[in-house]
């Protein structure tokens, strides 16, 4: 099983999984949930590595280091904390 954490809280997913989800659930803001609008950008203070690579969308969004959208991460294994600015 995998970890997200979000603003003190932490839940479990399945390895391999979109975090969407999880994320939305615990209160990460979400627009177009498509990779478009950058709403969901968020800064990956622990486990980058735990995430599969930045995908199209994240690519054309032109993220700093260390930043993903969260609607288009997938997590591989273990623990990913996000923070949002």
């Amino acid at each position: 099983m995998a970890t997200i954490r979000f603003e003190g809280e932490e839940r479990e997913l399945p390895d391999g999984s979109a975090v969407l989800e999880v994320c939305e659930a615990m209160g990460m803001p979400f627009g177009c949930t498509e990779g478009l609008c950058g709403t969901c950008r968020c800064t990956v203070v622990k486990g980058f590595e735990n995430l599969e690579p930045l995908n199209e969308q994240e690519e054309d969004m032109d993220l700093e280091e260390g930043e993903r959208l969260a609607c288009q991460s997938v997590i591989k294994s273990g623990i990913v904390h996000f923070s949002i600015d």
